[in-house]
């Protein structure tokens, strides 16, 4: 599929393309649940067992038969204890049973009143409550049923959904496998931080700042180096990086410019698919493919080579993407609709995205320069302002607000 270098694609149309080429990876691996979080859970996980698996106190008490309690002030005589992990004894009419938070309710009784209202009298205690039947039992199956879904295929693991399969006893999870990406960067101008700089060079941050959001979304990465900006050089790097990976992800080189040879590269060696975008900033992006040997093909896109450019188009294409390799069924995250602390008189006929943040008063602040090769603010922001085109707000205005905190994991 191509498209003509005067077509431009909006930021959903050409999202909505990219995405119907990511067919999920497989086959499904299993591994420990300790070891599962960020992976994303290939098949619905079924509890084996009820949670809790039998009525337990929720709290430290005494454990009676309500009707044996029918005022306050009513004695009853102690017949055991029970703490969490022990079972007792059944419980006779008139008997009251010490109790303590998550121990099994013995059988014969039917609620627990709190030690708070309770007095301890020797062998005996007073109660001074007449509970309901079931006051402070959590019954069998409260929480999670035997048989019922507890994670839904399509999950991406979290710490919490980790701690729900321990808690069913699933000792490994069946997830979907880690996506092979190959990141490589042109510009004859780019050094490594470490190196002297060469008049009119620059360090190359796209390199350590694509990794990272990469490696944040459990991709393995082979890191294919800076590519010279020559059409076989990058012909090559990018046969060398299609051989073993499922996705190819450059920065650099996909503008028009007489220096700018990826687009070219990959249509020589594969499928460019669209490259212009109507967004700011990010504008030139491209989704393709590679040709490999055996007749197979590698995903490619193409970042350009601004770096708040990269880290945007990132956040809004590459993230779903990968996600959706991994089989994930929640792609994008969820928005905030804040008010604007700051006005943005010059509307754009583009779709903006506006480094922010979000201030102690609960509104978005933008940060003072907007140029997309400002690094510094995405550091000082904490997401963006996601402005339709032909839009401009004043403060107080509402404006739609994606954080990173949902763009970048």
């Amino acid at each position: 599929m191509s498209q003509a270098a005067s077509d431009v694609l909006d930021v959903d149309s050409a999202l909505a393309r990219l995405l119907q080429q990511a067919a999920a990876l497989g086959p499904a691996q299993s591994v420990p649940t300790e070891q599962a979080l960020g992976r994303v859970l290939a098949q619905d996980l079924r509890s084996p067992i009820d949670v809790p698996g039998m009525d337990n106190s929720q709290m430290d008490g005494y454990a009676l038969r309500s009707a044996d309690v029918s005022a306050p002030g009513t004695r009853l005589k102690v017949s055991q204890r029970i703490a969490a992990g022990h079972t007792g004894q059944a419980l006779r009419a008139g008997e009251a049973a010490r109790i303590f938070t998550g121990a099994p309710i013995p059988e014969g009784a039917d609620a627990v009143v709190m030690q708070e209202q309770c007095r301890a009298d020797g062998e005996h205690v007073v109660v001074d409550h007449a509970p309901r039947a079931g006051e402070w039992v959590r019954r069998r199956g409260f929480d999670v049923r035997s048989g019922s879904i507890v994670l839904e295929r399509g999950q991406r693991l979290r710490p919490q959904d980790l701690g729900q399969a321990a808690s069913v006893g699933v000792a490994s999870l069946l997830v979907a496998p880690r996506p092979r990406v190959a990141l490589l960067c042109t510009g004859d101008e780019l050094a490594m931080p470490g190196q002297e700089l060469r008049p009119g060079g620059v360090y190359n941050s796209n390199r350590y700042m694509l990794r990272g959001m990469l490696e944040a979304l459990g991709c393995q990465v082979s890191d294919m180096g800076q590519v010279a900006d020559t059409l076989a050089a990058t012909r090559d790097a990018l046969e060398r990086a299609a051989r073993d990976h499922d996705l190819v992800l450059s920065s650099g080189g996909m503008s028009v410019g007489g220096e700018d040879h990826v687009r070219p590269a990959v249509q020589a060696q594969g499928e460019l698919s669209h490259w212009r975008i109507a967004m700011k900033p990010g504008k030139p992006l491209a989704f393709g493919s590679i040709r490999r040997a055996d007749a197979s093909s590698a995903h490619f896109i193409g970042l350009p080579g601004n770096p708040v450019s990269s880290f945007v188009t990132f956040a809004l294409f590459v993230r779903p993407f990968v996600l959706a390799l991994q089989g994930a069924t929640r792609l994008a995250p969820p928005a905030l609709v804040l008010p604007s602390a700051s006005d943005w008189p010059r509307a754009d006929r583009r779709r903006e995205f506006l480094r922010a943040r979000v201030g102690d008063d609960g509104r978005v602040e933008l940060y003072a320069e907007q140029n997309s090769a400002v690094l510094s603010s995405t550091v000082w922001g904490d997401g963006l302002v996601d402005n339709p085109a032909g839009t401009s707000f004043a403060a107080g205005d509402a404006v739609r607000f994606l954080p990173f905190s949902g763009l970048l994991s």
